[in-house]
């Protein structure tokens, strides 16, 4: 692998951390074809993680008018700590573990990936570092407390905007310092090569299941395919699986915040110019200068300037539509999951699903949508509930 994904990618990254990058992309070409990892690591995802997780399908929003499209949900909201994350966080562990790091390092924003990281630190008894903005620590209580008794050291950023990108800047940086012992799990698709490549490879289980799913289950594949994009892990899992099929529209929903014409939002891939950000090549929001804008969304895990290259790459070939959902419709669709199909989604995925069900109100009903429920939306329900009790009192004082 070189890293690229036509121009993006690569590794813009300081010369004490090249080494351990080259090595950690040869070690990972040998695990791939070690069939003893492989199969310690599909062991542990089906007895750990709880994998296959299931299909569902949505009758209520799927019958909502009579020529409603079939909607179906892959769940990743069902495994083992609530979302996607733990399969990436998982199968690196287990790299680090065969290459002899002890400290794992992390950087998290809604929680997830945090706690998937020190779930799988726990199970593997490796030490575990985490670091999380003030900001989204304070949103996101009770993944703070869940990654704190899992025994992880959570470290506070109160740098910069106290979000997603100022957690990555600390966990890079002590990364450096320890690099000899530490091994940085990078929890996107973002970042130096090999680390897109990497964790690519470990979320292509979600696609891969859902696409045999779906043909079980309408005895063909979906029409469309629509995942949300922060750095973008769930959605190329998910994607990975149909980028060869050219029937299959594949959507990819961005945090639109207050709206993408306000400037307060998080769409890289609507809005944004190539730039390096974090030790690749990608779109991101920055001003002339090149320097990174602020982001904002009320999707913690979406609060990210930047995005996946692979997602650049495929934004440009025009294979992937990218498209943005604003707060107000992710809570929206945050509400009627749980109301109309006693599913509580991740205010994350509350995206995906949002631009679902407009979609559906668009197409006929021979057509089928297929949704990643990236994480379920325990962690979501104070801010969730709070942002719609403040919605509802300014409604009623106009």
């Amino acid at each position: 692998m070189n890293g690229l994904f036509g121009e993006y990618g690569g590794a813009y990254v300081a010369e004490t951390l090249v080494s351990n990058l080259n090595e950690f992309d040869r070690s990972f070409e040998r695990l791939m074809a070690d069939s003893t990892f492989i199969d310690e690591y599909h062991t542990l995802l089906r007895e750990f993680v709880g994998r296959p997780t299931p299909l569902t399908y949505l009758k209520q929003l799927s019958t909502a008018s009579k020529e409603g499209p079939a909607i179906y949900l892959k769940r990743e909201d069902l495994t083992h700590t609530g979302a996607h994350k733990i399969n990436n966080a998982l199968g690196q562990a287990l790299m680090a573990k065969k290459l002899g790091k002890e400290r794992i390092v992390a950087e998290t924003g809604a929680g997830q990936h945090g706690v998937a990281v020190a779930t799988v630190c726990g199970f593997l008894n490796l030490n575990c570092v985490i670091y999380m903005g003030a900001y989204d620590a304070e949103r996101q209580r009770m993944n703070v407390q869940r990654m704190k008794l899992l025994g992880a050291d959570v470290k506070l950023v109160h740098q910069g905007t106290k979000t997603l990108k100022d957690a990555i800047n600390e966990a890079i940086r002590d990364w450096v310092s320890y690099a000899d012992t530490t091994h940085y799990l990078l929890g996107s698709a973002v970042g130096p090569h090999p680390f897109p490549s990497i964790v690519r490879q470990f979320q292509s289980i979600i696609g891969k299941e859902a696409k045999e799913q779906m043909i079980q289950a309408i005895g063909g594949l979906p029409d469309y395919v629509i995942a949300c994009v922060g750095g973008g892990s769930n959605a190329i899992g998910m994607f990975s699986a149909f980028l060869e099929e050219s029937d299959v529209k594949l959507i990819g929903v961005q945090a639109g915040g207050a709206g993408l014409e306000s400037g307060h939002h998080a769409s890289p891939l609507l809005v944004g110019q190539s730039g390096i950000v974090q030790g690749m090549k990608t779109y991101v929001l920055q001003d002339d200068d090149g320097q990174i804008l602020e982001t904002k969304s009320i999707a913690p895990g979406l609060d990210y300037p930047g995005a996946g290259p692979e997602h650049s790459y495929l934004k440009d070939l025009g294979r992937v539509e990218y498209t943005s959902v604003n707060d107000q419709q992710a809570l929206d669709a945050f509400q009627l999951l749980s109301r109309k199909e006693g599913i509580i989604p991740a205010l994350e995925s509350s995206h995906a699903v949002a631009k679902a069900v407009e979609l559906a109100n668009q197409l006929t009903g021979d057509k089928t949508i297929l949704v990643n429920l990236s994480g379920r939306g325990d962690k979501d329900l104070d801010q969730a509930l709070s942002a719609i009790e403040t919605r509802q009192k300014e409604g009623a004082s106009l």
